[in-house]
């Protein structure tokens, strides 16, 4: 359990960044619903709710792991089922992105929303896997989730915010596709 113990630092930040992420997020989405009509519900759970929960799985990892452990079964079966919801999850998030009707998505959209996550939470439960052969390796499959939600996080969440500042929800044309606000930032 001393390897885990090293770790106390890194989750200390990354927990506290994602807690503080998913607070900031609930403020942006507070300030932007009064501004335009807004899509289909459809749109924000293939969109805005995954970005909340890869932050509040950075913030549970980042928990679970500063616990005082005796042995590294139970967070390892905690982490490795938290991967496998996960790897369900990105995949229902996936269907949700494929059947909403506002908003067509473009490659940037499928890997940050789509296949990013997945590949996050799938080395997340692989490395509950490996835990007992490889701890110091397994450790750092955690610790690479762990960074790589928290940054698809904070990708998906500047996403959002661009996209409603410089797309003119109330116009149909503005809203079909993410080239024009890609356009429009350059």
């Amino acid at each position: 359990m001393t390897e885990l113990a090293e770790w106390d630092s890194f989750y200390l930040i990354v927990g506290g960044a994602g807690g503080a992420l998913i607070g900031l997020q609930f403020v942006v989405m507070t300030l932007i619903a009064g501004r335009r009509r807004l899509p289909g519900m459809e749109i924000g759970a293939a969109f805005a709710t995954p970005t909340v929960i890869h932050f509040g799985a950075v913030l549970l990892l980042a928990a679970l792991l500063r616990a005082p452990w005796k042995d590294m079964g139970p967070p390892a079966t905690l982490w490795g089922l938290m991967g496998l919801i996960g790897v369900v999850y990105s995949i229902i998030v996936i269907r949700r992105m494929r059947a909403q009707t506002h908003y067509k998505p473009v490659f940037e959209d499928w890997l940050f929303h789509g296949w990013l996550p997945l590949i996050a939470y799938a080395i997340l439960a692989i490395s509950a896997l490996a835990v007992f052969s490889y701890e110091r390796e397994a450790l750092f499959g955690v610790g690479a989730s762990v960074l790589l939600l928290l940054f698809i996080g904070i990708h998906n969440s500047w996403d959002t915010v661009t996209y409603n500042v410089f797309v003119d929800t109330s116009n149909p044309d503005d809203t079909a596709t993410a080239e024009t606000a890609d356009e429009r930032q350059k």
